[in-house]
């Protein structure tokens, strides 16, 4: 994919607390990407993140409630290969140092280039599509991570915008069950669904994939292995 297209299938949450930047940042940059979700601190950016599963996240440090370093330690706790870039006004060692030790890919000092800021989401990008895009599920189904699309030997198997966060979340937790409970809250937004709901939900999935394409099991749910 080219670089200077390949910020069009990419999901961004940008996690800023002073309206008046995260607005300017937001609107500066906003035909870059596929979507943009905002959130004014880290406890919000935390919660939009485990509801949105976006491909990138970018922050502020310094936050009310909780800051840039906090939220971000949660967030690679959650999904280690999900790329942070965090604004910093400050250059002390100490908070780089911090930085570095969560796993940040990459800080800028602010004020912030949109330029510079674009370059280093591409770049990255890049480096996450070159290693990790594509998941191969077994000997029929792949998967790609950045275009969100489900192939069935080469074909795209057509998903509804819920089948598809569905398999988003099970592939961010490959190899893993899933708690039912945890899938609710992700897949249908903490909206009350019953568990009569959810198997239609995997009956209706199954018939456009294989019946044993998600694994379940009863007490411990859902899970899609790696091949």
């Amino acid at each position: 994919m080219e670089k200077e297209n390949i910020c069009k299938n990419l999901t961004l949450l940008y996690v800023e607390d002073e309206d008046n930047i995260r607005n300017l940042l937001q609107s500066a940059i906003e035909d870059e990407f596929k979507e943009i979700i905002v959130a004014n601190n880290g406890n919000e950016g935390l919660k939009k993140f485990k509801k949105y599963q976006p491909d990138i996240v970018i922050s502020d440090i310094l936050m009310p409630i909780c800051n840039g370093l906090e939220m971000s330690k949660n967030i690679k706790e959650l999904s280690k290969d999900t790329p942070i870039i965090l604004f910093t006004a400050f250059s002390e060692k100490e908070k780089l140092l911090s930085a570095i030790d969560i796993g940040i890919d990459k800080y800028l000092i602010k004020p912030v280039d949109v330029d510079e800021l674009l370059n280093v989401v591409k770049e990255i990008a890049l480096n996450k599509l070159s290693i990790s895009n594509i998941v191969e599920l077994d000997k029929k189904y792949t998967y790609d991570k950045t275009k969100h699309i489900l192939y069935k030997n080469g074909e795209i198997v057509k998903l509804t915008k819920k089948e598809l966060n569905f398999i988003k979340v099970l592939i961010q937790n490959i190899d893993t069950f899933i708690p039912h409970e945890e899938l609710k809250n992700k897949v249908w937004s903490n909206k009350k669904v019953n568990d009569a709901a959810v198997r239609t939900f995997i009956k209706r999935f199954r018939t456009k994939t294989d019946y044993d394409f998600i694994e379940n099991i009863s007490g411990l749910g859902y899970k899609i292995k790696s091949y």
